[in-house]
This record gives structure tokens, sequence and C-alpha cells, in this order.
């Protein structure tokens, strides 16, 4: 514990920084003879500062380094040459190792008894280098998780693995962690386990010259899990993964696709899995379905959930209550294609029509709609599908995703002959479309006779509120994200990093939409083949708002990054 004297010595360096003024610091001061607290901790209770300035501050004091650790990544092969307790043990993490010592960052430069202790244990001398209390403690979340998942799992974590036989029918296979399960199992079923924990929507197992590395994918971007493993454990868990989803053990040489489910407590988790041979061996990806989680995000979903912009629901809600014609959603995979489909279903969705959808797989099951799941191995593809579908008297007809040309027609016809017709496609803006389905054959003059609309859609990751904090961004950063330079003296928003979020700064994703609605004008340039910069000025004036404005209002609005309008939104979108 510092010295009563120091506290005054913090209380003066914030007000010379400017994060204080004089009278707060009075305030403090009383308070702190009452309560026998921090000055620190009780400014940042009372909102007066925040924990970048008392970082700031403590770093002065003790003529240390400060610094956000940002964009830091915790270093498995520095942290395999230390106890595996040490940085949660000692409240540090480890951020480079030379002949001079070992650098770590520390919140609280005060903990001298606990910092000469780490100091003994790593046996190498220690530099302190010092951050916020936040991102401490979300970095030594995130080893702390990387550690567990490749320790024991406790024993009452228990998976059972769930196969389904040819007639659909659930046949339990009780392979329970257990104390005689092999640590490869544990292994792979903690990281199962782990990534549900961190809302993962994939895991991704990569094997390189470094090792096998795990990364999840939470809203949209990938991450490390852990430390890399050795690369000698690669076959052996790609053999388990296999093993799980039935594939073949013995084939290495070419791309498999599986699946598994797996039941934890209550809930039944899908799994499905895709294996890839590369230079260093097997790799995998596991997309997870966790079928209660999403039946509750699907509870009451509709429009306003999506976070799309009040102007363009409005507009969205027209166009999906007209009597025919085909809606198109375009856009990469993940961006919520799917989802927004259902929720636009779910707001239509009434007794007096008949609404039939079919996909590939079957992710949200919604009351009251007849959904038809694609299975290509027993013949039942888009196409043969909807053919079916069209003799069952459907009003309103979801297809899921048009791969080909076949389903491309028979959609068109469809959407042609009385039925309104909802589907995606993949392109990369809503002008790119008319070229995908020309790829593909499709007539022209039908094709737009048909179309009602198009939505192109990404899905933005939204600011933890947790831990946000204001920023401001340099003119060149501005100037080269097209942006005016008087933004400069504005405050914006970035994420630290906190428990909530897992050390990410973002939790969640909304979605912005560019929805071009087809006019007579339009039809008339798109049958002309007029450049895509006539159609853009002719959307515009029709009242669309393009992908990167739709962007940038969510970044002005304070709910995302700059850096993330820019990772997903190129600069000059929306340009007419």
């Amino acid at each position: 514990m510092p010295e009563p004297g120091s506290y005054k010595r913090i209380g003066r360096l914030l007000v010379e920084s400017g994060a204080l003024s004089e009278d707060r610091l009075g305030m403090l001061l009383e308070r702190q003879k009452q309560e026998d607290r921090r000055l620190g901790e009780l400014a940042l209770e009372e909102g007066w500062i925040e924990e970048r300035n008392l970082a700031a501050a403590l770093a002065r004091q003790f003529g240390l380094a400060w610094d956000e650790l940002r964009d830091f990544v915790p270093d498995g092969a520095l942290l395999a040459t230390l106890p595996p307790d040490f940085s949660v043990r000692f409240q540090v993490v480890p951020l480079h190792r030379d002949d001079l010592g070992l650098e770590v960052a520390v919140a609280d430069p005060t903990r001298v008894e606990a910092l000469d202790a780490a100091e003994m244990q790593a046996r190498i001398p220690l530099r302190l280098r010092v951050t916020t209390e936040s991102r401490l403690r979300a970095l030594l979340d995130r080893i702390e998780g990387g550690r567990q998942m490749l320790g024991q799992v406790s024993a009452d974590l228990k998976f059972e693995l769930v196969k389904e036989t040819d007639r659909g029918e659930e046949v339990l296979s009780m392979e329970k962690i257990g104390a005689d399960a092999s640590p490869m199992i544990r292994l792979i079923d903690s990281t199962l386990m782990d990534a549900l924990n961190k809302r993962a929507s994939d895991i991704h197992i990569e094997s390189g010259a470094e090792g096998v590395l795990v990364k999840y994918r939470v809203d949209g971007v990938l991450y490390d899990a852990a430390e890399p493993l050795d690369l000698r454990f690669q076959e052996s868990i790609i053999s388990r993964i296999k093993v799980m989803s039935e594939l073949d053990i013995a084939e290495r040489r070419i791309p498999q696709d599986g699946r598994f489910k797996v039941r934890l407590g209550d809930k039944s988790i899908d799994f499905r899995v895709s294996i890839m041979p590369t230079i260093h061996g097997e790799d995998a990806v596991i997309r997870i379905l966790d079928k209660k989680s999403i039946a509750m995000e699907m509870a009451g979903l509709n429009l306003d959930m999506l976070g799309i912009h009040e102007r363009e629901r409005a507009r969205l809600r027209k166009a999906i209550r007209e009597p025919y014609g085909m809606l198109l959603v375009t856009g990469p995979t993940g961006s919520g294609k799917t989802t927004t489909l259902y929720a636009a279903l779910s707001e239509i969705n009434s007794k007096q029509e008949k609404i039939i959808t079919i996909e590939d797989p079957v992710e949200y099951q919604v009351p009251g709609v007849v959904q038809v799941p694609v299975n290509e191995k027993k013949g039942l593809t888009f196409a043969r599908g909807l053919r079916s579908i069209l003799r069952h008297d459907p009003d309103k007809i979801m297809v899921g995703e048009i791969r080909d040309p076949e389903t491309a027609q028979i959609a068109i016809q469809s959407a042609l002959t009385g039925h309104l017709v909802f589907t995606t496609v993949h392109a990369n803006n809503a002008f790119d479309v008319l070229g995908r389905f020309l790829h593909m054959g499709i007539d022209a003059h039908n094709f737009i006779s048909c179309l009602n609309c198009v939505l192109a859609q990404r899905l933005v990751r939204n600011l933890c509120r947790h831990c946000r904090e204001p920023v401001r961004y340099s003119v060149a950063d501005l100037r080269e994200a097209g942006l005016p330079e008087s933004y400069a003296e504005r405050n914006f928003f970035i994420g630290a990093g906190c428990r909530e979020c897992h050390g990410q700064g973002y939790h969640g994703r909304h979605a912005i939409v560019e929805l071009v609605v087809l006019t007579d004008s339009l039809r008339e340039l798109l049958v002309r083949r007029v450049p895509v910069s006539e159609l853009k000025a002719a959307a515009r004036a029709a009242g669309t708002t393009f992908l990167r404005e739709a962007a940038v209002e969510k970044w002005m609005a304070g709910e995302t990054t700059l850096e993330e309008i820019n990772r997903i939104t190129f600069v000059d979108q929306g340009a007419g």
C-alpha cells in the first residue's frame, strides 16, 4: 500500500493532466477521509475521470510507461515459458521477454509484494507497463480461458453425443466425460464448451508450421482461443472430430463434410463439420447451431429487432406486403440474409395465407410455416423441392438460396405467376445481382419483370456498452475513410475490452442494408444495361441509402467504430 501522501500526488497529477478539477479534487479528499479508500477509485465511482486517466496518472507517478494495449494479443509461446497460473495469480500480463527481463502489464503498480513474488517465480527481473483495470481483466480472462480449455474439464461438465439414424430418430450414445476419458476427448469437449460460452458461431482448427491453432469466430471476426498446440496433436484432434461426425478417419486426401449433435443439459446443439486437407495436415471448421438459443432469439422476431434504420424498415415493410413478385436478399455468407427473411415472414405470417420454405438446413423453426429441408443425398434438391412446393398451393414461398439456373428459373416463374417469392443469392451489392442471374443464363426481361426489390445486407458489430470509451480520430484517418475533416473535433467511441465482451470491445451485431426498390424507370435502365453509376443515381433519387452511408450513420450514432465500418464497407461505396 502506498503512503497516504501519494493519494494527494495522484490527485495533483489528475488535475495537472486536465482530467480532474480542483473543486472535485477537494471533494474527493474530504470523502476519502471518511471512507478510507483510494482517491482514484472514488473518482472513477463518481464518473469524474476515465480509467485511462487514472492509468496515465499512476504511470507518471511511478515513472513508468502506460499502454491501452488496444490491439495486444497474448503471446502463447511466452506464456508457455511461465507457470500455468502465473498471470492470474499475480494479476500481470506478460508482454515481452528479452535479455533485460520480462515486461509485464499491470493495473496497480503499488502491489509491491505481489510483484516481488512474481519476479521471484519468473526468475527474471520484471519491467512494468501500466494499463487500465478493465483491459487487464479482459486479457487475464482470455489467458485463463485458453488455459482452462487445455486443462482438466470440471467433473460436472457432461456432454452426450447424439447420433441420427436414416429415419431421423435420435439415439443417445452415452459418451460422457469422466475420469477415464482420454485427454483428447477432454480437449475437444472443453473446446466446444468454451466456444459456446463465448457466443462463437464457428470453431476453426488450423494446422501451421507453428502448431495447431484453435480460433473462434465471434460476431463475424476470428480470434485465437488459446496458445498453439504442438503439431503432433493435429492428427488426434482431427480423428476425434471425424469420429464424432461419423466420417472416414482413414481418408486424408479429400475434403469431407459431416455433422454431429451434442446434448448439454436440456439443450440440443448442432455442429456442422468440414474437413479439408492442407500442406500441414487436415484443417477443420465446426459451425455451431444452438437450437435453444436460436429459438429464444427467434421468439417474437421482427424487422425492429435487426437494428435496421427506421427509414429502411418502412420501405422494406411495404415491399414484403406486395401480392406477388420476388424479394431478393444478397450479401456474403454469414451476413444475416436468412434471419432478415425470417423476420419478414414473421411479420406477414397469418392464418389466411400458406407460407412454405425450402432451406439447407432449416435453422429456425417458425410456427404456422411449412418448412422443407433440402436433402441432396436423397435427391431432394432446391429445384425438385420447389416444384413440389408449387403443387401445394402456397401464397408465399421462401427459397433459402438460389444456387443453380434450374432453381432460379422455377423461382422466377413462381414470381411471375402470382406468388410472392423470398430468396437469397450471393453477390457483393444490389447491382451485382443482375449479372449473377445473367451468368446463370436467365432471361433478363423475365427476371427484371418479376423483381420487386433487392436488399443488400451486412452485419456491423456493436460496441460493448460496458467498456466503450471516447476517442478522437485524426484528420489523416478521416481523410482516408472519405469522411469530413471536421469530424476530428468530435468525440466518437471505441471498445476498451472487458469481461462482458471477452476483451473484444464489441458485443452482438446489427444489420445495415441497401434497399433498391425497382421502379419502372429503374427497370428500364436495367434492361438498357446502362452503367452502374447511372443505376446508383436513379436508385438514390428513388430513396435508396447505400451500405457505406448506412454504416457511417451507425458510427455517428456511437453504436460502432470507424475501424468496423471500414472493415465491412468500401470507402467509395454509395457514390452516385
